[in-house]
């Protein structure tokens, strides 16, 4: 397979689905398809058209993980400082292909179905929104294969379902089911199959593409500043942000909707 078909973007109005498009491989995550995954976030992220992208996978389930094949030969370096070293640089690069999801300014859904292993839950804590099918099984699988998660998860995940799930579901490296996850906080949705799935996650992306964009690009922004900086700091963060936004023509757009009785069409300036 072509690696740029290895993930890919259909465009519907104003919302990106980005599929993870590696089947015959149960959607192991290699090197090629966290690049590509990368590229895809960081051209959304200044495409003025798109407004909400949904991260979905084809096949039988979301992903199995990282591609434990790829990774035995390609990953292990000798047992040398340069080769320790390269490692490291490799883990980095692995991580900000993860992090472009968080840093997209327009919000992330993961719709999720079947296994969830691994790196899929650090693609899925770097998104915004999570739902999944009643099938669906995660697992924080690194402790099990005598390794540290390193893509996320663990710095993600407290901010999600809290300290006490995380270092549950992190130490013993157990499968959690959709259900557990909708309990802990993980994901806001159950969904019957897949065909459910992809129709909550285009309800929800809807219902964020009908708002005024710059108004939704600003609260994931301060969301993650608040989230890295603290509530005073983050109050003050959100003063300045909204004394651009009040003068932003999407406002006019809001008031004069109202005194109209008629539904806002924004147009994000």
């Amino acid at each position: 397979m072509a690696e740029d078909r290895i993930v890919y973007v259909e465009k519907r109005g104003h919302i990106a689905w980005v599929m993870i498009n590696r089947p015959r491989r149960m959607n192991a995550c290699s090197m090629a398809l966290f690049e590509r995954l990368r590229d895809i976030m960081e051209a959304l992220d200044g495409d003025v058209n798109v407004r909400v992208a949904v991260v979905r996978a084809q096949g039988r389930c979301f992903t199995v993980g990282l591609d434990l094949k790829e990774a035995a030969q390609s990953l292990l370096p000798d047992d040398t400082t340069s080769g320790r070293e390269e490692l490291r640089r490799k883990i980095i690069d692995m991580q900000a292909c993860v992090t472009a999801l968080e840093k997209c300014r327009k919000p992330v859904i993961a719709a999720i179905h079947g296994l969830c292993y691994g790196a899929g839950v650090d693609i899925a804590s770097a998104c915004d929104i999570r739902i999944a099918t009643k099938d669906a099984v995660f697992s924080i699988r690194e402790t099990r294969m005598a390794i540290v998660a390193d893509l996320g998860t663990l710095q993600r995940m407290p901010g999600i379902v809290g300290q006490g799930w995380l270092r549950e579901l992190a130490l013993t490296g157990r499968d959690f089911a959709a259900q557990e996850a909708l309990r802990a906080g993980f994901i806001t949705h159950i969904c019957e199959d897949r065909e459910a799935l992809y129709g909550q996650a285009d309800k929800l992306a809807r219902e964020i593409a009908d708002n005024a964009p710059l108004a939704v690009e600003g609260t994931k922004d301060v969301i993650h500043y608040t989230r890295d900086h603290g509530i005073a700091a983050g109050l003050e963060y959100v003063a300045q942000k909204n004394a651009v936004l009040l003068y932003a023509d999407d406002l006019k757009e809001a008031l004069q909707a109202f005194a109209e009785k008629r539904r806002p069409v924004f147009k994000g300036h």
